[in-house]
């Protein structure tokens, strides 16, 4: 591309501009229209109860309406859904396993079965007081033997212990099993041994809770922490940038020389021994290569390899390593002056709790395919049933004469508009959720480059730069260039989607075990992740430019790639000292927030007052990884800001460069410590004299 020519009206961010990619915004504006019209739709025609309640086979919620004294599930036959433990099959079929359900106000505790000769009796002879357990409205005058054949009452019940809503056998099994002949005794105690493993995760959860209770204030605490570390260390950067580079460089170059070191002495060792691959020969135990002396010698190759070109490196482009360095300081200092943007990422963080609790509250809401179904529609009274017909679980049990018909979950993947519309929908709200994530992200970009470039490009720094830098660029990133954003995120997103297609495609193949199948899919998944990270970058670098002169997506990324393809070396040269640097900065923040988390909650700080004496906990690593996480958050949106203003800098800089050359009529806005590396300087230069209109 052409170099940028030297524009005299131009100031910084551009004023004067109009809206960009206007069809994009329209489109981007109509699809949330939608995704608000899903959410309608999910909260008028769903319910969240079916995830949050069980139901019994009617489609009756227990813990509620008629069913409030009533919260616990009665399996009839257990066993089945054991048989049935496919996670996604019985998700389909609404967490509803194939066996009669009926809501109960306790557990049986005792093991009972009904007597042979007790068939011929009436249901409300038998199955009284606690074994009151049968379908609601099964008549007391029917014979047991005919409800069993129905399946309105059990066959049988087992001692059994509330879990998750649910009533589960207890693992224990200190009892004799009934001679039933549908049941497999050697299957038993391993379901129950799944099934109990639902009641020890309540038992963890609450003890969980138990932990966050007694320490959420030391864990806030631990996050306080974090921020002051991550603010010390991007201020101290103003000062001491030029010797952190060099100390990282310095400990990059004495681990690779101590890795020569440790090799070459492997090396030494195996070879007086005699030890060669000839005589290990080929194996699959990767350990048993660790001693011969070829795999010493091969690191020992390629350590020296990696030593030698870092070096040389070092020699070749050290001054764009201190260009890279001049640029992190003026960065520290345009963040110290506009601490506002430090603040940002809180911005960021509360619209994509939005942008998410919005799509989890509209997934939370399916649809209700419930249909009225009955076992055996040859049963007198039931020729005439609704069976297959739409119906509410909710609502009064429909009088007729069919017994067992019942209102049931129909399943998300069965017939009928809302069934085959929910799919759908659901695939609709999963491309809202990203495309709005995205598109908070870049507009978070597009606002600080807006600020920061704004700090570049004031000629007489600080008196030059806007009043409110980061209200302004977010007031007009919002007015202008919420298309150019939508667009940018649009591809990163479909993107994305397809990443996410290829995943379950892959799952859906594992079991396959062909060679070439997996080989192509591996290489399809490294070319789209490569893809999406190439297109992250370009439409950073994107933002920035709309941010300064206000055009479109297509025509800002191609000037910001033109831009750094004609300065390749001081890019890679810049992104790779300022990788290392965060890296550290994140690795002392979280590493330090850590270390104290761990000697604090696990107890090993000794003489500490009571006030500062933590509760003993269950799980003492759960506020520790609490902590580590959050320093972590923390640390990444500061540093991210940082990042930011690095990138947008440096951009600056490379136009500033092909723009301006120091005259009185086209001075250099960059910094003194810059133009001393160039060589160059100023005839007017910023702060003593003005700038000539």
């Amino acid at each position: 591309g052409k170099p940028a020519k030297y524009d005299p009206s131009f100031r910084g961010p551009i004023k004067n501009r109009s809206c960009t990619d206007v069809l994009c915004c329209f489109l981007f504006l109509v699809f949330i229209l939608g995704y608000i019209v899903v959410g309608i739709v999910a909260w008028v025609y769903g319910d969240p109860r079916q995830v949050l309640y069980p139901r019994n086979s009617t489609g009756a919620y227990c813990g509620v309406a008629e069913n409030k004294d009533k919260p616990y599930v009665l399996y009839f036959n257990i066993f089945s859904c054991v048989w049935t433990i496919n996670v996604i099959e019985i998700a389909q079929k609404g967490l509803q396993c194939p066996t009669p359900q009926v809501c109960v106000s306790s557990c049986p505790h005792v093991l009972w079965s009904v007597p042979e000769d007790q068939f011929s009796k009436k249901v409300g002879e038998v199955y009284s007081g606690d074994r009151n357990v049968c379908v609601p409205g099964v008549s007391s005058d029917m014979t047991v033997w005919e409800s069993l054949q129905l399946e309105l009452c059990p066959r049988f019940l087992l001692p059994s212990t509330p879990a998750l809503g649910r009533c589960f056998p207890y693992s224990n099994m200190n009892f004799t099993l009934p001679d039933l002949p549908w049941i497999d005794n050697s299957t038993i105690s391993q379901g129950i041994s799944g099934l109990m493993d639902s009641i020890n995760a309540r038992d963890i959860t609450v003890k969980i809770f138990e932990d966050f209770a007694h320490s959420w204030y030391w864990i806030l605490v631990a996050l306080g922490v974090a921020l002051v570390l991550s603010l010390l260390f991007i201020l101290l950067l103003r000062l001491l940038a030029g010797p952190l580079v060099l100390l990282l460089i310095l400990g990059v170059l004495a681990v690779l020389a101590y890795g020569i070191y440790h090799c070459c002495q492997q090396y030494r060792a195996l070879r007086d021994k005699g030890a060669s691959i000839s005589q290990l020969g080929f194996t699959t135990n990767l350990s048993a290569y660790q001693s011969v002396q070829e795999t010493w010698l091969a690191a020992l190759i390629v350590l020296a390899v990696l030593e030698g070109v870092l070096l040389l490196l070092l020699i070749f482009l050290r001054q764009r390593i201190r260009i890279a360095i001049s640029l992190l300081e003026e960065a520290s200092r345009a963040v110290g002056q506009m601490m506002s943007t430090m603040f940002y990422p809180l911005v960021t963080f509360v619209l994509l709790v939005i942008c998410i609790a919005y799509w989890a509250m509209t997934a939370l809401y399916p649809l209700r395919p419930y249909v009225y179904w009955v076992s055996n529609t040859s049963t007198p009274g039931c020729e005439t049933a609704p069976v297959n017909e739409s119906c509410d679980p909710m609502a009064s049990s429909k009088n007729h004469s069919c017994p067992g018909l019942t209102c049931t979950f129909q399943g998300y993947s069965s017939t009928g508009l809302a069934q085959r519309s929910l799919f759908n929908l659901q695939i609709y709200g999963v491309l809202g959720l990203f495309w709005t994530i995205n598109w908070v992200l870049a507009l978070g970009q597009c606002v600080l480059a807006g600020a920061f470039a704004s700090f570049y490009w004031a000629f007489h720094k600080p008196q030059d730069v806007p009043t409110f830098p980061l209200s302004s660029a977010f007031i007009r990133t919002l007015r202008y260039h919420t298309g150019s954003l939508a667009f940018g995120a649009l591809i990163l997103t479909l993107v994305q989607m397809a990443r996410i297609i290829l995943e379950y495609i892959d799952h859906k193949l594992r079991g396959a075990q062909n060679p070439v199948a997996r080989c192509i899919m591996c290489c399809f998944k490294c070319c789209l992740w490569c893809l999406e990270k190439f297109i992250k970058f370009l439409n950073r670098n994107a933002y920035i430019m709309i941010a300064i002169y206000g055009k479109n997506f297509c025509v800002s990324a191609k000037n910001a790639f033109m831009l750094l393809m004609r300065n390749i070396l001081r890019v890679v040269v810049l992104d790779k000292v300022t990788d290392l640097l965060l890296f550290f900065g994140k690795l002392l923040v979280v590493g330090g927030v850590g270390v104290l988390s761990f000697f604090f909650f696990s107890g090993r700080i000794k003489g500490l007052d009571k006030d500062f004496d933590n509760s003993p906990l269950n799980y003492y690593w759960l506020p520790i990884m609490t902590s580590i996480l959050g320093a972590y958050v923390i640390a990444s949106g500061f540093f991210g800001v940082f990042g930011m203003c690095v990138d947008t800098l440096f951009l600056c800089f490379l136009e500033d460069l092909e723009r301006n050359d120091g005259s009185l009529e086209r001075p250099y806005y960059m910094s003194k410590a810059l133009l001393k590396i160039l060589g160059k300087r100023n005839e007017a230069p910023p702060g003593n004299k003005k700038r000539k209109k």
